[in-house]
């Protein structure tokens, strides 16, 4: 005979031994996770002990990225070639994947792309992610991070802060916009979803490895893959838009913020929408810390040991002297700020381009 005692204890150990643990890895698929950010993103949900998919058509991305992910993480990461604006591929893939939660960096990104052919990205953007939020529904997934930006505000010189007025100056800042009123209508409706929206501000560098970093498929977008492109060669040199702006040297100030940085910051508001039993919330991800473009130029000249030969050009039209985040909610609500320096933003692009200095790509015969 067994005592009770001995039948409570035994009880006790098998469910310590079988207790689903709470911490068993949630499955986490990141939409456009083979790009920049994204594929940043996913090495720290690995390393966070999350278990990870991508969703990505790589039309912006390169299929390498996957064994570069490997190396540095060790871990397989599954890669499905889906287009998002597929409705029923992207739904059976959820329906069979039962993702516990979504990251959704897919889209596309250029501004001057986005003037030049709006209904494409009005198309791509939008129908892309109501099919991710359909194919959610239909799979009982219910936590979403939104990769935002801060193009969504209206031109502002103060700090940003989430209240800021709200408008864009062109189709891809709008496509943004309506997603994001998309996502807070759906929450609304459907009170177990949880939305997670960050507005990123100017994200740099690479990871520290050097196997990952930006590889602009084209005519790059923003200042730093140009830095790096002249100090490796592949440029004559950079155009400074306008010297003669209101701060410290005269040239344009903006908010960067190393691209580890930002992906540390999807994970905790990622952890944050898990926790949520529903509604939306809404973060800045920026330093709150300007630097102009001389002192951007400067610091990867030192992280080069290269010249970068520039030249001043006329101002952009519609460009402010200064755009800075003020990130002080995603600090108060989920504990984030930013850890890295301009330093490390310098020598990481630098170590990353000056080993892949095509990205990528091959070099061209």
């Amino acid at each position: 005979a067994i005592s009770l005692q001995q039948i409570s204890t035994q009880v006790f150990v098998l469910s310590v031994v079988f207790k689903p643990s709470s911490r068993m890895a949630k499955h986490i698929c990141c939409t456009g996770g083979a790009g920049y950010i994204g594929s940043h993103t996913v090495v720290k949900l690995l390393e966070a002990g999350f278990k990870v998919s991508i969703m990505d058509n790589l039309m912006n991305a390169n299929p390498k990225v996957m064994d570069r992910i490997k190396e540095i993480t060790g871990q397989e990461v599954p890669l499905f070639k889906q287009d998002m604006c597929d409705e029923k591929g992207v739904e059976d893939l959820f329906v069979a994947q039962k993702f516990d939660g979504v990251i959704h960096f897919a889209g596309l990104k250029a501004v001057g792309e986005s003037v030049a052919k709006p209904m494409w990205y009005y198309e791509n953007n939008i129908v892309g992610t109501l099919n991710v939020l359909k194919a959610m529904e239909k799979s009982g997934c219910k936590a979403i991070v939104f990769s935002s930006s801060a193009t969504v505000y209206l031109p502002c010189e103060e700090p940003l802060d989430e209240s800021k007025p709200l408008g864009c100056s062109n189709p891809y800042g709008w496509t943004k916009y309506m997603i994001e009123q998309i996502m807070q209508d759906t929450a609304k409706a459907n009170k177990e979803l949880a939305v997670s929206i960050l507005r990123y501000f100017n994200p740099v560098g690479a990871h520290p490895s050097g196997r990952i970093g930006e590889s602009p498929s084209s005519y790059p977008n923003n200042l730093m893959p140009f830095v790096q492109q002249v100090a490796v060669g592949r440029r004559e040199c950079l155009s400074v838009f306008g010297n003669d702006y209101a701060t410290p040297d005269g040239t344009g100030v903006r908010d960067y913020i190393h691209v580890d940085d930002l992906a540390e910051g999807h994970i905790c508001a990622l952890q944050k929408a898990l926790a949520m039993s529903g509604g939306c919330i809404i973060h800045n991800l920026g330093s709150g810390k300007g630097a102009s473009v001389m002192d951007m130029v400067k610091g990867f000249e030192a992280a080069s040991g290269k010249s970068i030969p520039y030249k001043v050009v006329d101002r952009r039209p519609g460009d402010l002297a200064t755009v800075v985040a003020n990130p002080a909610k995603a600090k108060a609500d989920f504990g984030w700020e930013v850890k890295r320096t301009l330093e490390d933003m310098c020598s990481s692009a630098w170590k990353w381009q000056s080993n892949n200095p095509y990205g990528y790509d091959d070099a061209p015969s």
